[in-house]
């Protein structure tokens, strides 16, 4: 089975809800994705909300993966560098598979949408992400064609005592 890919779906409250479900399953499971669990609807809603006003607004895409049984099994928002002398490339983030599907290959179908995706916007030289360390994911990552372009010692703060490492990777198109 493969996941069957979207980009810019209606966002409507069925796909909202399964979004926030598919981001409080993946926090809740460890995944690196802005929360430490345990979390709940609650307090990732205000996240959402503002991934979507983006989305709403035109300045972020969505790309969402379904699964056989129509659910949210895969998400990545991008969104072009503001920065004038930067427009060339865009960011990649809130990138995840449901952990149910987890060893499956969709996380790499994931990245390769994401890579259509980009280049199907046009005048897009590269896509930038970031990642947490301490999980393998620059090692994900760099399966899929990315390369480690920085990394900033213990930038994120799980716990007291569990600084993790932020990592850039970068995927140039061209």
């Amino acid at each position: 089975m493969t996941l069957t890919f979207t980009l810019d779906p209606v966002v409507d409250p069925s796909l909202r809800d399964g979004i926030l479900g598919l981001w409080a399953d993946v926090s809740n499971a460890g995944g690196a994705v802005g929360f430490v669990p345990p979390v709940t609807f609650d307090d990732i809603r205000p996240a959402l909300d503002k991934h979507l006003v983006g989305v709403a607004d035109g300045s972020c895409r969505l790309l969402v993966g379904h699964d056989e049984d129509g659910s949210v099994a895969a998400t990545a928002f991008l969104t072009r560098n503001a920065h004038r002398l930067q427009l060339h490339w865009l960011w990649a983030y809130t990138v995840m598979v449901h952990p149910r599907h987890q060893g499956k290959g969709y996380g790499r179908e994931l990245m390769a949408a994401t890579e259509a995706a980009a280049r199907s916007l046009g005048g897009v030289d590269a896509i930038r992400l970031t990642c947490r360390g301490g999980h393998g994911l620059e090692h994900f990552y760099e399966a899929c064609g990315y390369k480690e372009v920085g990394r900033v010692p213990g930038a994120v703060r799980v716990a007291p005592g569990d600084d993790r490492d932020d990592i850039t990777m970068l995927l140039p198109l061209y």
